[in-house]
């Protein structure tokens, strides 16, 4: 199983939201990390299929997706960030109705409904309507319908919005326990959940790609560049203003800075290994912030 974008863009206007992308994706997980307004979601729905390229293309084992057609889609598994659900409809009745838009059998779409409502911990609200459902409990739906085909490339856009942090483990879990076998592409801001289940991890700036690394050495570029040391209230202060200052803590009457710099701040600092949320704010950390995501 072979996913390739190759020189993949997509222009709205005078304004590229996604700009000569190429990647080589095989079976994992992908997280996709970047600012807002960085392309995450362009991409994805491009993969999806929901917009088409300006230019470029992409390929599933070869062939490019006009090729496959309605093939292609029998390949794909999609959470959108803001997924619509019929707020009267039961958890078993959506699915039955999701699969049977997917082309399922009734008794197929019968049997992955019971499997995948257990897998998510909602068998035992199958009967109640969805808008009595938690937000959490709404998110798992949502993997669990985008999991209906047993995709072979499953896209997860921002799955973990909103989720307070026991939901935000639970839904990691499911995740990892699904992505055996799979391409999964998984966007979101909370860098913490990609840094548990990524294999590999694709970071977007300006419609490209700074990186494609994998997780185990993603951090290398920014080794030697983070910085730790403690100082009064006052130099903490003074520091703020004047270096990339990614975490502080008070302890002891003391403040404990955490510090991203090319050379050593000052004289005291200790260099410490660095984390992917050091390497996000490395690279997105003194941008303002934008307000929508494209």
């Amino acid at each position: 199983m072979e996913l390739q974008l190759q020189d993949l863009r997509k222009q709205y206007g005078t304004k590229c939201a996604v700009n000569n992308v190429n990647a080589r994706l095989v079976p994992g997980v992908y997280g996709l990390l970047g600012a807002n307004g960085a392309g995450k979601t362009t991409l994805m729905r491009m993969i999806c299929g929901v917009l088409k390229p300006s230019s470029g293309s992409i390929s599933l084992n070869g062939k490019t997706i006009d090729e496959l057609g309605e093939q292609y889609y029998t390949h794909l598994g999609y959470m959108p960030q803001n997924f619509g659900f019929y707020p009267d409809f039961t958890a078993y009745e959506f699915m039955l109705y999701m699969a049977a838009v997917k082309g399922l059998n009734k008794r197929c779409a019968k049997a992955r409904t019971k499997d995948l409502l257990h897998m998510v911990n909602l068998s035992d609200v199958a009967d109640k309507k969805i808008k009595s459902y938690s937000g959490g409990m709404k998110q798992r739906l949502g993997i669990a319908q985008a999991e209906l085909n047993n995709p072979s490339i499953l896209i997860l856009d921002e799955p973990t919005a909103g989720l307070d942090p026991k939901e935000r483990v639970r839904f990691r879990n499911i995740i990892s326990d699904v992505s055996k076998k799979k391409i999964v592409i998984l966007s979101t801001h909370i860098v913490s959940d990609v840094s548990y289940i990524a294999d590999t991890i694709l970071m977007m700036k300006q419609g490209r790609f700074l990186l494609q690394e994998p997780m185990t050495t993603v951090t290398n570029s920014i080794k030697g560049k983070v910085w730790e040391l403690s100082v009064d209230e006052r130099t903490a202060a003074k520091y703020n203003r004047k270096f990339s200052v990614v975490n502080l803590h008070h302890e002891n009457n003391m403040v404990r800075l955490r510090i991203i710099e090319e050379t050593a701040p000052t004289a005291d600092a200790q260099t410490v290994d660095p984390s992917l949320e050091d390497l996000f704010l490395y690279h997105f950390g003194i941008e303002p912030e934008k307000q929508e995501e494209i």
